[in-house]
């Protein structure tokens, strides 16, 4: 298993040259965004979205095997991971949005292989509403948008003032319990992932975001069918590669809504993950990695 941080910080305001263990930091419409750019500059460009309250971390298995034949691109949304918070409201338009434009600042313009996990499968799939020319594919991973269930914490985190109460409780505890929930597994639950939770925990702009996004995406009784209806069908019109991949012990958004994705993607291919969690890509790494370049591959070579 290899290790939840991915060597040291380089602060900057410039894009950094590939092929580096590092992250860096640049200005994306005046914030400090924190990024990881590494493999083959001149390669089809793959970009990894994390989930809801997550970071960059959450992609460390596929960094060095996607490497050698790809440009690998992942950035810390805003307010989350070690990035500043923008301003104003919070939207899935508007983390697309900034995605967008944190590629624009990076100078890559090419279309890409889109990998999101929980929300971030839901900003791949906006930033193809949004740009279809900048999505090549989509790799959709335990995805948010496929239905109205989902774990009570994020529900509670929608509801005021309760979500503000919920949000106080900065201890270790809390953190083991968060993690946990993440994973069939409790040995993925590290210290040294408690660690980054708690140093991700203390963003300045963390607790803001996190229920500002919380409470657009749902209330108490779920994740709201009117932007999952708008978006799901928007995207299964443009008929792009698509692969969705879900873990059966989902605690989080139920292996249910694999089922659902079959209905509305007929033309995507599927994997459910047996005995696994919320992020396959952590849980079932070495499968996970085989199933998405295998998938990439035959798109590349198309």
């Amino acid at each position: 298993m290899s290790d939840v941080r991915s060597g040291t910080e380089r602060a900057a305001d410039a894009p950094q040259p590939t092929g580096t263990n590092t992250t860096a930091c640049l200005r994306v419409d005046g914030i400090r965004a924190r990024y990881r750019d590494t493999g083959q500059r001149t390669g089809q460009p793959v970009l990894l979205i994390h989930g809801i309250g997550r970071s960059l971390e959450d992609w460390e298995g596929l960094y060095g095997r996607l490497a050698p034949d790809h440009r690998v691109i992942s950035v810390d949304l805003p307010g989350f991971g070690l990035s500043e918070r923008t301003p104003g409201k919070y939207s899935m338009e508007s983390l697309a949005r900034f995605v967008i434009a944190f590629l624009d600042t990076l100078g890559e313009h090419r279309p890409l292989h889109v990998v999101g996990n929980s929300l971030g499968g839901a900003v791949a799939m906006t930033i193809s509403t949004l740009e279809p020319q900048r999505v090549r594919s989509l790799v959709l991973v335990n995805s948010a948008g496929f239905g109205q269930e989902v774990t009570v914490a994020l529900r509670v985190l929608a509801v005021r003032p309760l979500g503000r109460h919920f949000m106080k409780d900065k201890s270790r505890k809390a953190a083991y319990r968060t993690e946990r929930a993440l994973f069939y597994d409790k040995k993925f639950v590290t210290e040294e992932r408690l660690d980054h939770a708690q140093e991700v925990g203390r963003n300045p702009g963390y607790d803001d975001v996190l229920l500002a996004v919380a409470r657009h995406l749902g209330t108490f009784r779920g994740v709201r069918r009117r932007w999952r209806t708008r978006l799901l069908r928007t995207v299964a019109a443009q008929r792009k590669p698509t692969l969705v991949v879900w873990g059966d012990e989902d605690r989080v958004l139920p292996a249910s809504h694999l089922e659902h994705a079959r209905t509305v993607f007929p033309h995507a291919q599927f994997h459910l993950f047996e005995r696994c969690g919320h992020m396959p890509q952590i849980e079932r790494e070495e499968d996970f990695d085989a199933l998405v370049r295998a998938f990439l591959k035959e798109i590349d070579a198309g």
